[in-house]
């Protein structure tokens, strides 16, 4: 019987230790993000990345337009979905105003998420979210410039994989500057509401 307790014990331990070290992990980027307007700068920056065709695109192609930058992957099991279709309800309650809003989701599994298929994993929430892929090492360069955080988990018998990753939505301006951090955890219409409020 002690066996089987201390057994126990052991087995829960480890969810537990895992979970404190997400949370102290998101915890800490959003504690980065929230002083954004204490002067924190080096969120976002140059990238080129492809688009569903497999044509280049950089971040200059944004210029002009806010942007809202997601960075996650299509086999994403719950996070992911979640958001983006959090994202698509933002964008119908904003009404007109979407239409000065680019969203891009940027994958951090460039293995498994070529440019069709990002486009159309992206697509499939709404058609105004545009999936961005690229090589490894300009995947690893855009995550860098916007501080995100993202390991590939080692596969299983069957060759699938996760990837854990920070999941919060960036906010930048039409001059391509860092605004505010978009929370994941909410309705799309607290998103909406929250991205109304800078949409000058």
């Amino acid at each position: 019987m002690p066996q089987t307790s201390s057994r126990s014990g052991r087995g829960l331990l480890l969810p537990v230790l895992a979970f404190v070290v997400v949370l102290a992990v998101g915890v800490g980027a959003w504690l980065t993000l929230s002083h954004s307007q204490g002067g924190v700068t080096g969120i976002g920056g140059p990238f080129t990345l492809e688009d569903g065709d497999g044509h280049p695109v950089t971040d200059r192609d944004f210029h002009g337009r806010y942007l809202l930058v997601y960075f996650g992957y299509t086999f994403c099991p719950d996070v992911c979905p979640t958001t983006l279709n959090e994202v698509a309800t933002a964008l119908d309650t904003l009404g007109p105003k979407a239409d000065r809003l680019q969203v891009v989701f940027i994958t951090v599994d460039p293995k498994r998420d070529t440019p069709s298929v990002v486009r159309d994993y992206a697509a499939s929430f709404s058609p105004r979210i545009k999936g961005l892929t690229g090589t490894p090492e300009q995947i690893e360069t855009a995550a860098r410039e916007y501080r995100v955080y993202f390991a590939p988990q080692p596969a299983t018998g069957g060759g699938a994989y996760t990837v854990d990753h920070s999941s919060i939505l960036y906010l930048m301006d039409p001059e391509g500057q860092f605004v505010v951090p978009i929370r994941t955890d909410q309705t799309g219409e607290a998103m909406a509401a929250e991205i109304a409020k800078h949409l000058t």
